[in-house]
């Protein structure tokens, strides 16, 4: 595994850079902890560098996650990138046309914008069973599990598992044991839809809804046109670093995920030093050139 100092981009100032971030088994561990990350991210606060969280968690989560990491008045994408939600009247961030997104805009938090990038849930539930039908099997929606099992599986609290499951955006589902993840996508791409496969769930989510997309979108009302560091973990982050000028996989336990393991040996993404909290605060702090912290 390379070490931090093997991938380090011209950091220039850090002011310079903008940090957009996946959350899940990447700045959050198993146990959805961040506290090796939060020096690191204590220092971006100081400095006035944006940390943009992009996941498949839902806005209740993020926000949850923000008030926890005192990143108050951030952008964030949420559903792999199904909606973008930006703070209005924010003086580093312009306010996108009215235009910009698929659709209509959505009601969300106070002083937040609401860009609908996909579909919403209730349209795609269904496809997920045409899908399922057509391949001959049967996939389970998370919001179908029963409350106990989705603990079971997420290892989140009561509370926390059933914020997971109100989805609007996206179907985050489970494949019946033994079913490959490929076939899937597959079909669904010549549907026109869109399967990702993240760690504990794939994610059906509308035609060209993707992180990158949501990303992309948000670098144009950056007032400021920074460059993008962009930290994930799992193949639905693909295109979103993609999109980003530095791209940095964290790697888990075992290290990186094997569908990220080509991108990463080409030279296209970056690797961090170690896990979870621990890498991405390594991986953010060499690329923008802050100084080591305890």
């Amino acid at each position: 595994m390379s070490t931090a100092m093997e991938y380090a981009a011209d950091p220039g100032d850090a002011r310079d850079w903008v940090v957009v971030t996946d959350l899940d088994g990447t700045l959050l561990d198993d146990r959805y902890d961040f506290s090796a990350a939060m020096p690191v991210i204590r220092q971006l606060r100081s400095l006035d560098v944006p940390v943009v969280p992009c996941t498949s968690k839902t806005a209740e989560e993020v926000e949850q996650f923000c008030a926890a990491a005192g990143l108050l008045r951030c952008p964030y994408i949420v559903e792999n990138g199904g909606a973008l939600y930006v703070p209005a009247g924010h003086r580093q961030w312009q306010l996108p046309p009215a235009d910009a997104g698929s659709g209509q805009e959505a009601a969300g938090p106070a002083g937040y914008r609401v860009l609908p990038l996909g579909w919403s849930h209730q349209r795609l539930r269904p496809l997920l069973d045409e899908l399922a039908a057509a391949l001959h099997t049967r996939f389970t929606a998370l919001a179908d599990l029963p409350l106990a099992q989705l603990v079971d599986r997420t290892g989140l609290s009561p509370a926390a598992a059933a914020q997971a499951a109100r989805r609007c955006w996206s179907v985050p589902f489970l494949l019946e044991e033994g079913d490959a993840i490929e076939p899937v996508e597959q079909l669904a791409a010549e549907r026109g839809l869109n399967v990702l496969q993240g760690n504990r769930f794939a994610h059906l989510i509308a035609p060209g809804s993707h992180k990158g997309r949501a990303m992309t979108l948000l670098r144009t009302m950056d007032r400021h046109q920074r460059r993008v560091l962009a930290l994930g973990d799992s193949p639905n982050d693909k295109a979103m670093l993609a999109a980003a000028d530095h791209a940095v996989v964290v790697p888990g336990a075992n290290g990186p995920h094997p569908r990220l393991r080509p991108a990463v040996a080409a030279g296209r993404y970056h690797l961090a030093p170690a896990p979870h909290g621990e890498g991405w605060a390594a991986a953010v702090r060499t690329t923008l050139g802050l100084p080591s912290v305890s």
